[in-house]
Parts: structure tokens; sequence; C-alpha cells
């Protein structure tokens, strides 16, 4: 048995869609007997719409960068936890308070706050049918469960010193990736890496081959751990730490199958 891990955003997720190519690939996959799953920075309620329109089917999904894990049944298995008192003093942070939204993840809902012009979520939610819940910034210290701090930008460069501003200040316990315009704040025991990892141990798959493919910075943890592959649009600083680049997920599987 083989472990496929793909990244979404910028690819499997590529010029606004998924291709028929790449979904018809993971089913090829998936019909030998491997694995396939999604570990995406997006909430987990974004993923299960957008897969199921494009026809994808999974044996897991990890939202969030691994802040939460589901299987198949789309069921969450486990949840990380970030303090809601340490939420409040990241968003007050200089830099942080640029972002155009402060997005919360849950497993079920996402709270949503400081949401001004050029906020995807709101949109995104709207058109995916998932459930959104605005808050006051009064509110961010009360937050129930919340794995997952997203923000957004319209500047790449701004999106990065943000990221800087988070893990110089709280790095001790935190990790802000930037990935283009967004940041995704996540306990700093969480990664990709450690999504993988998890992932394989609650269905029992450990000793399974792990192929990961990914375009961005966040993705660069299980590149590096697990050998993985980078899709030929992504960045060259990405890309130097790839095994080898591949023009689809479906590719790679395909030459892996």
């Amino acid at each position: 048995m083989k472990f496929a891990a793909s990244d979404y955003d910028g690819t499997l997720f590529r010029n606004e869609r998924i291709e028929q190519s790449d979904a018809e690939a993971i089913a090829r996959w998936r019909a030998a007997g491997h694995k396939f799953g999604v570990v995406s920075g997006r909430d987990l309620g974004m993923l299960i719409p957008m897969l199921a329109h494009y026809g994808v089917r999974y044996d897991y999904l990890a939202a969030n960068n691994g802040g939460i894990i589901c299987g198949a049944d789309n069921r969450p298995l486990w949840e990380a936890e970030l303090p809601p008192a340490l939420l409040a003093k990241v968003a007050a942070l200089p830099k942080v308070a640029k972002s155009f939204h402060y997005a919360f993840s849950a497993a079920d809902r996402t709270y949503l706050c400081h949401a001004g012009e050029g906020s995807w979520v709101m949109r995104e939610a709207t058109e995916w049918g998932f459930t959104i819940v605005t808050i006051e910034e009064s509110a961010i210290a009360d937050l129930p469960r919340v794995h997952q701090f997203a923000l957004g930008f319209t500047d790449p460069a701004d999106a990065a010193a943000a990221s800087a501003e988070v893990n110089a200040r709280y790095g001790d316990t935190v990790h802000a990736y930037p990935n283009r315009c967004a940041v995704d704040i996540i306990p700093k025991s969480i990664s990709k890496e450690q999504a993988i990892a998890h992932t394989l141990e609650l269905f029992g798959w450990q000793g399974a081959e792990i192929l990961a493919i990914g375009d961005e910075a966040n993705d660069l943890p299980m590149i590096e751990a697990y050998g993985g592959y980078a899709v030929d649009t992504a960045r060259d600083a990405i890309k130097a730490h790839a095994r080898a680049t591949c023009a689809s997920v479906g590719a790679m599987l395909d030459a892996n199958r």
C-alpha cells in the first residue's frame, strides 16, 4: 500500500478548478489499493464540498495544516487547540492588524471578525455552504476550541512580515506560515509533516510508502520529511527542496502507481 498526500490550493486546485484528469488519476490510485488524501491549510468545511463538486474521493483529510484530521466519512478524528488568550495577543500585533480578516477555524465552523474589503472567507462560505459565525474582536479571548488563525493581505510582502512578527513574538507556542497573500497560524507542534505522521498512526497505515506533493512554504515540512514532489508551477525556492517536479497531482500518482 502507498499513501499519497496532496496540498490543495496551487497543487490539486489550480486555475480555479480541479482538472478531471487529476480526479480520474486519484480514482485509479485508490482502485489499485492505495490511499489518497488532501493536506491543506483550508478549513475542513471548505474542502469537503469542493472535493465533492469535482468528484474527488479520498481516504482522509488533514485540514488547517494538520490542525484537524478526518476520515473518508468526514467525521473529525482529532483536533488541535490554540489557547484563546494567545489568539487575542496575536491579533493585537501591529503587522497582524493589517490583515483584512481574522478567521478562526473550529471543527464545524469558522469564526470571522475584522473582515474588510478583499476578504475571501465570506464569499467562499456563501459559494460552498459552510458555516461562518461573525464575532467582535473583543470576543476572541472567549472563543471555544480553535485550531487555526488565518489572515489575509493584498500584498505577499505584508503576509511575510506578519508571519515574521508572529514567529518572533510567539514562536515558542505557535508557527505562522505565509502562503502568498495568506497567513496560517497554528500550534507549533502542528505541521503538514506531523499531519501525515498522525494520519498514518490514526488509521494504522504505518509502513506505507509516502508520496507528498505541494507548491508553497507550508508544504515544505512534508516535502522535506518525506522526499516529496513539487508541482511544476511552484516557485523555484520550493522546487529546490523537492525530489522532482510533476506536471500535476495525477501525473505523480500515475508515475508511482
